[in-house]
C-alpha cells in the first residue's frame, strides 16, 4: 500500500471516528440535560446522517481494492443502514422520537467508534491486540442491538408510509409502492444482516487468532 493511501485511509477512518464519537457524546448529553431517552435524533441525527451517507466511500474502497473488503458486503451494510436513516427516519417524524431509535443510534455510535480506529491502526500496522479484540467481540451485542431497534423502527413507520403514501411518484413506474417495498425489506433485512453477521464471527476467529500471535511475538521481542 502506498504512503498516500496509507494516510488517506488513516485520515477517513480518524474523522469517521471523531464524528460517531462526537455524536454520542451529543447524544449523552442529551440525556442528562433532558432526563429522557427518547433525545438522541434531534440532538445527533443530521451529524450520523452525514456520515452514514459519506460512508458510501467504504463500498469505493473495496470496489478499487485498497481494502480487503471487497465490494458486496459494504454495500449491504452502507445501503441497509443510509435507506433506514435518510428514507425513513429522516421523513417520518413520528418515529424520530422513539426510545428505541435512541438505542440503535447509540448502538451505532458505540461500534463505529471501535470499528473506525481498528480500521486506522490497521493501516499504519500498528493496532493494539485490546481494540482487535473489542472490535470482534463487541459486535456480538452491539450489532443485535442495533437490528432490533431498526426492525422496530420500520414496522413503527409503516403505517405513516401507507397513510401519505410516501414517495409515491418515484414508485409510480413500479408495480409496488415504498409501503410493499418496505414490507419485503422488513422481511429479507433479518437474512441478510444474519450473513454479515455470521461472517464476523468466521472473521473473529481468524483476526483473534493472527492478532494473538503477533502480540505474544512482539513481547517475546
Amino acid at each position: 500500500m502506498s504512503p498516500f493511501v496509507t494516510f488517506y485511509l488513516f485520515t477517513y477512518n480518524f474523522l469517521q471516528a471523531s464524528a460517531w464519537t462526537i455524536s454520542l457524546l451529543s447524544i449523552l448529553n442529551s440525556f442528562l440535560s433532558n432526563k429522557a431517552i427518547n433525545v438522541a435524533y434531534a440532538s445527533a441525527g443530521y451529524l450520523i446522517s452525514v456520515f452514514q451517507t459519506v460512508a458510501v466511500l467504504e463500498v469505493l474502497h473495496g470496489a478499487i481494492g485498497i481494502v480487503p473488503s471487497g465490494f458486496l458486503s459494504p454495500l449491504m451494510q452502507w445501503s441497509g443502514r443510509t435507506h433506514f436513516i435518510l428514507a425513513i427516519v429522516g421523513q417520518i417524524k413520528e418515529v424520530q422520537d422513539s426510545p428505541w431509535l435512541s438505542i440503535t443510534l447509540v448502538a451505532w455510535c458505540i461500534g463505529e467508534m471501535i470499528r473506525y480506529p481498528h480500521y486506522a491502526f490497521t493501516c499504519l500496522g500498528r493496532c493494539p491486540y485490546w481494540l482487535t479484540y473489542l472490535r470482534y467481540t463487541g459486535f456480538i451485542i452491539i450489532y443485535p442491538t442495533g437490528l432490533v431497534g431498526e426492525l422496530l423502527i420500520m414496522y413503527k413507520a409503516l403505517p405513516y408510509v401507507k397513510e401519505t403514501n410516501l414517495y409515491a411518484k418515484f414508485f409510480s413506474v413500479f408495480p409496488f409502492s415504498y409501503y410493499n417495498f418496505l414490507w419485503a425489506v422488513l422481511l429479507v433485512y433479518p437474512f441478510i444482516w444474519l450473513k454479515l453477521y455470521l461472517q464476523l464471527f468466521k472473521q473473529r476467529k481468524s483476526k483473534l487468532g493472527k492478532s494473538e500471535k503477533l502480540h505474544g511475538k512482539r513481547k517475546r521481542m
